[in-house]
């Protein structure tokens, strides 16, 4: 078997992969994870159960692998928003507060974001607590480790990082998504004032 034959296979293999995901996912959002079966998923992906099996072992780990690949997205759109606005700016503040309107104004545009937080809110007890530790950690990590750097330079004072980074995302962008939505220039004015407010709470705390 000649290096253009395995190369077909293994992009075939992700393309299948890919299409389980998908149809997983859309099932699980539309009719629940304890109503979907496997027989389901396969027909949406236009692959035989088996291969549903072969890929993923049960059900339980397609809702795993669903989620953790909605995750990286999430991801993906935390290091952009630090690569945009947390590595090189003039006023702290200022880049803090675009930082988070990006990432909420990324997380409302997102079908991935969206899909986890709908899935981890419905199928929380479907999925192992390692998840949400490994999501918890991950997601708090670039921010983190920008804080330690912000330390380092003089600009912030966080003896204690991961509480700093937990203590700006309660104040800044968890409290976003945890108000009732809204839609329209209401929504955007609200959003704004949270942050900007929130990100003056945290530095009137941890800055210099």
């Amino acid at each position: 078997m000649d290096m253009t034959e395995n190369k077909k296979i293994r992009k075939g293999s992700a393309d299948k992969r890919a299409k389980i995901i998908v149809a997983a996912r859309d099932l699980f959002l539309s009719d629940g994870f304890d109503r979907s079966s496997v027989d389901a998923v396969a027909a949406k992906a236009g692959v035989s159960k088996r291969t549903v099996y072969d890929y993923y072992g049960d059900k339980q780990n397609l809702l795993l692998a669903v989620v953790e690949e909605s995750s990286v997205a999430v991801l993906e759109m935390i290091e952009r928003g630090i690569t945009d606005h947390l590595l090189e700016f003039e006023d702290l503040q200022q880049a803090l507060i675009l930082f988070c309107e990006q990432i909420v104004a990324s997380a409302n545009g997102s079908a991935d974001y969206m899909a986890l937080i709908r899935l981890v809110m419905v199928e929380e007890a479907n999925l192992p607590e390692s998840f949400f530790e490994r999501l918890d950690k991950a997601t708090e990590e670039g921010i983190m480790r920008r804080f330690t750097e912000f330390a380092q330079e003089g600009l912030i004072d966080v003896p204690d990082p991961k509480m700093a980074t937990k203590h700006f995302a309660a104040l800044t962008i968890l409290l976003v998504f945890n108000q009732p939505r809204r839609t329209g220039s209401m929504a955007v004015e609200q959003t704004r004032r949270i942050i900007a407010e929130g990100v003056r709470v945290f530095l009137s705390a941890y800055a210099h």
